[in-house]
């Protein structure tokens, strides 16, 4: 988290983070377990009170930014939910409301309703193998006099259960469109999958022969990629902070476990060889929390520098947070792999957000891409 935060920015983060202690406590994380749905409608509808909606919006549909940064503002809220492993679909959602935003007032009226937390949106991206690589997309979509018709499969879609509006991307003529597909649609089926995260819901969605109106359409037919890999960079810098709360508090528990427990007489923190792990693991912390902030920076600014910073933090932040997840879980000894002890709550939301978005290897694959074609144009 940026140590240059505004007084307001800090009062938010805050405010999100007493919202969180007070909402969803470990207790209520361990309850939801259980929960089809994940977390209850007033839950989300009071966070959006709190904004965590509207942040990526224009302000003349209804939106604003605390700093003049939303997507910089937003990344607070998704630091406090890696470190509460708090429920709810808050990337996917803001990728939905920042899409509606831009295309300007042809979906208000599902907008205001997402705005108002009255209505979940989230984005069908992903799909299973073998069109799971970052940036596939097999699902076609295809215009038919004044409709649209969607064939194709997309997995994992978060939320997809409970969601009112999904924004579908798929093909058309080699170039991407995207589609607001609203719930009960017919032709579209939701299988939930099981889910390593404790209070996150996933699905398959399956699209067979959906006929929607062209007015259902988000942006211009087969003239989305740009809007797709904007929102694919938003979708990445929100689930790095995401995945740095977890590292941080994973790492914040397992300090206080070292000086808590004795052995010989001593702390735990006390022996060498444990310092020298715990050394490597806040070297690791600070740099997903440099680089994740160094990105949201980037892009926010526009900066060329954005996409190869998003690559390189969402590989780095995958590879190394889990390493530091698992030395964690070491240092706590038995009661480490115990499903009675907090640990694993974070380690599960860290190991579901590296998968989402691009896994590290495809991404290194990206930020080598984007270096080699920086090279050819230079």
């Amino acid at each position: 988290m940026r140590f240059d935060l505004t007084d307001d920015q800090e009062f938010f983060r805050a405010t999100t983070d007493r919202f969180l202690t007070e909402l969803v406590p470990v207790g209520e994380l361990r309850r939801l377990r259980h929960d089809p749905m994940g977390f209850d409608d007033k839950y989300w509808a009071r966070g959006a009170e709190l904004g965590w909606t509207s942040l990526l919006v224009d302000e003349a549909l209804g939106g604003g930014s605390i700093s003049g940064d939303g997507l910089a503002d937003l990344s607070l809220v998704a630091y406090e939910f890696g470190r509460h492993a708090a429920p709810g679909p808050l990337g996917t959602a803001n990728v939905v409301a920042a899409a509606l935003s831009a295309a300007g007032g042809d979906h208000a009226g599902h907008l205001d309703a997402i705005l108002a937390g009255q209505a979940i949106g989230t984005w069908a991206y992903g799909e299973p193998a073998p069109n799971d690589g970052l940036g596939a997309v097999a699902l076609t979509i295809r215009v038919e006099g004044d409709e649209v018709v969607l064939d194709g499969v997309k997995r994992p879609v978060e939320s997809a259960g409970r969601a009112d509006l999904l924004l579908v991307t798929g093909t058309t003529d080699g170039g991407l469109t995207q589609v607001l597909v609203p719930d009960g649609t017919p032709g579209v089926t939701v299988t939930p999958l099981v889910s390593v995260d404790m209070t996150r819901r996933f699905a398959t969605v399956r699209f067979e022969g959906v006929r929607l109106p062209a007015s259902a359409v988000v942006g211009a037919i087969g003239g989305a990629d740009a809007d797709v890999e904007r929102q694919l960079r938003i979708a990445v810098a929100l689930a790095n902070a995401e995945s740095v709360g977890a590292m941080q508090m994973a790492f914040d528990l397992n300090l206080e476990w070292l000086q808590d427990r004795y052995s010989f007489g001593r702390p735990l923190s006390s022996y060498q060889a444990i310092k020298h792990r715990m050394a490597d693991m806040k070297c690791w912390l600070e740099a997903g929390h440099a680089i994740a902030d160094d990105a949201i920076v980037a892009l926010g600014a526009g900066t060329p520098e954005a996409d190869r910073l998003l690559s390189a933090g969402k590989s780095f932040i995958g590879d190394y947070g889990s390493e530091l997840m698992q030395e964690c879980v070491q240092l706590h000894g038995g009661i480490g792999v115990t499903f009675e002890h907090d640990l694993h709550l974070y380690l599960r939301r860290h190991t579901a957000n590296r998968a989402l978005h691009g896994t590290p290897s495809e991404h290194k694959r990206r930020l080598t891409d984007l270096t080699e074609l920086e090279e050819d144009h230079a």
